[in-house]
């Protein structure tokens, strides 16, 4: 029997629209999971077992998929990546300031 060259059935608007969804609220949830780390790096001024090559890789992948969803002009992309990079450079200069 041959296989079947008929593609499979995309996931409808309505799927489309949830998921969406779904990632900007993960966004928001997973940026805010990441304040307590800057707060007791510049308030505590603690930053011991903070890994400035982990931080710096996150800051990386941040920084590449900003430049990405610019190009793709994907604002749920772009988006939370400027979050991220704010968060992920206080981090990792915070690491380097109080580390």
């Amino acid at each position: 029997m041959a296989p079947d060259p008929t593609p499979p059935a995309a996931a409808g608007p309505a799927s489309e629209a949830l998921l969406r969804r779904l990632l900007g609220g993960m966004s928001v949830f997973t940026l805010l999971m990441t304040v307590p780390q800057v707060l007791t790096i510049w308030v505590g001024q603690q930053a011991a077992g903070v890994s400035v090559l982990s931080w710096g890789a996150y800051l990386l992948s941040a920084l590449l998929w900003f430049w990405f969803g610019l190009q793709k002009r994907d604002k749920n992309i772009y988006l939370p990546c400027i979050g991220w990079i704010v968060l992920n450079g206080a981090v990792v200069a915070g690491a380097l300031v109080y580390g």
